[in-house]
């Protein structure tokens, strides 16, 4: 059994795999030691362990993970993958990123996809259908938009999402909303547009913590996954202990 650990900008979540399949998954505030003792205690199995953290951690907690799992796996940027990583700064290239692709190699072998990780940021990143990753794009978030117009500007507010089927807005918080969420719609909508000119029968998932907020407002098709960077990260540390 294996347990992923995937800390990122504004949240952590954990995940138990057995052989593949998820048993659990639990966003927390922090992955601390004392999580650790209750996951072996309950999961007698788990001997494996990959963290991916966009930011430090405690040197207390990786102490526990090397010397309580019989594998401990840091990801980084010589971690070996099941795919090509095309990437030309590969220590600059955020794990959740490429973690993300590997979850989508996972899925999709084969294919042509795109991954969209709608969270702090929006990133588009690009797996060819020959399991190599080129890249992709990164833009601002949703929040990172309301709060940049809020802290940019003299007078203008601080708002957040909420459901609006208006092309423009009446009041200036309605404006700042259309303009925001229409906004990020739109650019959503034209990128999977333009990856699908140059390649053909792409698979679109969107991942992260706004990923529903595209449900029934883009015009092209895809999959919501929220779960996929702990699946790549499951399939990073099986493809380790098989080599």
């Amino acid at each position: 059994m294996n347990l992923v650990i995937d800390i990122g900008n504004t949240r952590t979540k954990f995940a138990v795999f057995d052989h593949g399949e998820i048993l659990l998954t639990v966003p927390v505030e922090e992955f601390l030691p004392s999580h650790v003792d209750e996951l072996q205690l309950e999961y007698p199995s788990l001997t494996q362990v990959i963290l991916s953290s966009v930011k430090e951690y405690s040197s207390e907690l990786k102490q526990i993970l090397q010397s309580r799992f019989e594998t401990f796996i840091e990801l980084d940027e010589n971690t070996p993958l099941p795919i090509e990583n095309h990437y030309h700064t590969k220590n600059t290239l955020g794990k959740d990123r490429i973690a993300a692709v590997v979850g989508a190699f996972d899925l999709y072998p084969n294919n042509n996809v795109l991954v969209i990780d709608a969270g702090t940021a929006i990133t588009y990143d690009l797996l060819t259908e020959e399991g190599k990753y080129l890249g992709g794009n990164i833009s601002p978030g949703i929040e990172m938009r309301f709060k940049a117009l809020h802290q940019f500007t003299g007078k203008l507010p601080l708002t957040g999402k909420a459901e609006m089927n208006k092309l423009f807005g009446t009041s200036t918080i309605e404006a700042i909303r259309a303009g925001v969420q229409n906004g990020t719609v739109y650019e959503v909508d034209t990128t999977i547009t333009m990856f699908n000119e140059f390649y053909k029968n792409l698979k679109v998932l969107i991942t992260g913590g706004d990923a529903e907020f595209f449900d029934n407002k883009l015009k092209n098709s895809f999959f919501v996954h929220f779960n996929l960077t702990a699946l790549g990260l499951n399939r990073i540390l099986k493809y380790n202990g098989e080599k």
